[in-house]
């Protein structure tokens, strides 16, 4: 809980130290976690190596990877490890970051975040409209993408070793599981 009753405001993500944490404000909860392992940031690079070229060649929209802020609403601001912003939607990355829901916000888990990822962050992502969220778990070496329905997101599947993820965003493309992870 925050001391004396103090709030912090989405937009205080603006104004982070520049430490290498990674800051957010959930609720109106400031939260910091550690610089993520270099397991982590592999597996976001080689997924952002897989989507980036597929969105660019066909001209989709923009993603990006971390640290990016995102302030989804007053009181909630993030920074997601992957997010995708639609060609129609362009409107709501600003010179600061994303302000509004993006339509494609990826979470790849460490033991840090990983309740998080999975917990508060999921549903306060459902609340802000993002009508895709996938999690990416390179413990466990699995991807389970999510699609917001009328009572949150429901999990679509969960892809593993040696299976292919086409996710129904991007049309035509294929992602082999066990690329994340290489």
């Amino acid at each position: 809980m925050a001391a004396h009753g103090v709030r912090f405001k989405a937009e205080d993500i603006w104004d982070a130290p520049d430490d290498g944490k990674i800051y957010e404000v959930i609720d109106g909860e400031l939260c910091v976690s550690p610089a993520p392992s270099w397991w982590h940031q592999l597996t976001v690079s080689n997924l952002h190596g897989i989507l980036w070229p597929f969105i660019r060649l066909h001209a989709l929209g923009k993603i990006v990877t971390a640290p990016l802020g995102v302030v989804l609403d007053p009181e909630d601001g993030v920074e997601p490890d992957l997010v995708y912003v639609s060609r129609e939607r362009m409107n709501i990355i600003s010179d600061r970051g994303i302000e509004g829901a993006p339509d494609l916000v990826v979470e790849v888990l460490s033991p840090s975040t990983r309740s998080r990822d999975l917990g508060i962050k999921l549903r306060r992502y459902a609340a802000a409209g993002v009508p895709h969220y996938w999690t990416v778990d390179p413990e466990a070496r699995v991807l389970r993408p999510y699609g917001l329905g009328a009572q949150g997101y429901e999990l679509i599947d969960t892809f593993g070793p040696g299976t292919i993820f086409s996710p129904g965003l991007f049309p035509g493309l294929e992602i082999p599981i066990d690329d994340l992870w290489g």
